[in-house]
């Protein structure tokens, strides 16, 4: 007779083997600090814990987007689903995917609860793919927040995982899904996420804590003075990273083919990945500046014809030309124009969530100060050294990121247009114009 010793397995193995690493369960259960209901907010009856805690649901899915020729598109995307009870989020969930992603918002020493529901893909319900929220360029304090399904946690359909950041440093960011990653940024995970500085609130002070005297209070953060700037980039202690206007734009563009191919269940064509549809904002020229929400999308495949007569194959979703779709859930929020009064400054919070290509973008007329990268002010190691630059474009790759800042003073009023270098990235597939451009306009 052989007698089997049971052994106590390490715990990381245990949960190997128990399915506890790589993927989360199904339940939906938001963790966020005195929400006792689950929706990520706090009620008149809840206590609101400190002011510096924050919480967002959001939810992992699919949805379609109208490109600016009015090609629909298929996506995977996040949706906002904060305020929304967790016993009714998948329900609410489903198609509610936006491109970009919801904007993240945060202030240094913010401790911040980001909840992911994965609500799976309605459209393709063949798939069952998990998600996660990988925070570019951030220092977790856990490998666990990190987003990166080797080492950390993934999502499956009706499961929720909460992630938890102390946030700690201030800058532009991105996030975007880590599973099977250049499928999942293809088809549209990505979003803006940005850290605005203490300087905001304390006003420029030197290494004592002692006003400088060489800038004043945000007054967007209860300062006292009317001549203060709006904000500030980073931690300067000098006020030269001082905005009045900011606008966030997140560059990228999508393969009609790739995007085809996932809707209709064709192989992924990941060799030949080329964007044809350059984006600022999840949108190409001139609906970058229509400003607010863009309406649904709409199956409009009759007006889809390519120059070879040929009509393009995503519109025939339904068959049924006119029908709207994402059951009427506008799913691209984002404008990209900005609007300064002449002497203004303007921060750009520029991100390249790219796969195939760097991107260059210029703003004839108008000259670029760039004062951080990778969410990493410029400047010396001693700190006591600036190191902008000055440029007339921006050269930068997928996951880089820049604040640039734009100086007004001196500056004829009118529209001024910030687009790429490179003239056919200005195009909606088969159209002339259109594609990576905005303006910036001066009064």
């Amino acid at each position: 007779m052989k007698i089997f010793k049971i052994k106590l397995l390490p715990a990381a193995l245990l949960l190997v083997l128990s399915g506890g690493v790589g993927t989360v369960n199904a339940a939906v259960f938001v963790q966020c600090p005195g929400d006792d209901n689950g929706n990520a907010v706090w009620d008149e009856e809840e206590v609101q814990p400190a002011a510096n805690t924050k919480c967002m649901h959001l939810i992992a899915g699919d949805s379609f987007a109208v490109m600016s020729d009015d090609n629909p598109l298929y996506i995977f995307g996040y949706g906002d689903q904060t305020g929304t009870l967790a016993s009714e989020v998948i329900k609410e969930g489903i198609l509610d995917a936006e491109w970009p992603g919801p904007t993240v918002e945060l202030e240094q020493n913010d401790e911040f609860y980001l909840s992911l529901t994965n609500v799976g893909t309605v459209i393709r319900p063949d798939l069952f793919d998990p998600h996660t929220i990988h925070f570019h360029g951030f220092p977790n304090a856990s490998a666990v927040f990190d987003g990166v399904p080797e080492v950390s946690i993934s999502i499956n359909m009706g499961a929720t995982l909460t992630y938890y950041y102390n946030v700690v440093e201030p800058g532009t960011y991105i996030y975007h899904c880590h599973v099977e990653a250049t499928e999942h940024m293809e088809m549209g995970m990505l979003a803006n996420l940005y850290v605005h500085p203490l300087q905001d609130v304390t006003g420029c002070v030197d290494a004592l804590g002692v006003p400088n005297g060489n800038c004043s209070v945000a007054t967007r953060k209860g300062g006292t003075d009317p001549g203060a700037p709006t904000g500030y980039t980073y931690n300067d202690g000098d006020g030269t990273t001082a905005w009045d206007v900011e606008q966030p734009l997140q560059v990228s563009a999508f393969d009609s083919e790739f995007h085809d191919a996932s809707l209709f269940v064709q192989p992924l064509p990941f060799a030949a990945l080329k964007g044809d549809y350059p984006q600022i904002n999840g949108r190409g020229y001139p609906d970058t500046i229509n400003p607010g929400i863009m309406p649904p999308p709409e199956d409009n495949w009759a007006s889809i014809v390519g120059a070879d007569g040929e009509i393009h194959p995503a519109g025939k979703v339904t068959g049924n030309p006119g029908e709207t779709l994402n059951n009427d859930t506008p799913t691209q929020l984002l404008d990209s124009n900005a609007t300064v009064t002449a002497g203004q400054t303007l921060l750009l919070r520029l991100s390249n969530v790219g796969l195939d290509r760097f991107y260059t973008l210029t703003a004839p007329g108008l000259t670029m100060k760039i004062v951080g990268t990778g969410a990493r002010h410029m400047r010396n190691a001693a700190g006591d050294k600036n190191l902008y630059r000055e440029v007339a474009s921006v050269n930068f790759g997928g996951g880089e990121t820049h604040d640039v800042l734009v100086d007004t003073t001196g500056v004829a009023p009118g529209t001024y247009f910030l687009h790429t270098t490179e003239l056919h990235q200005m195009s909606n597939l088969t159209q002339l114009d259109g594609g990576m451009m905005t303006e910036i306009v001066v009064q």
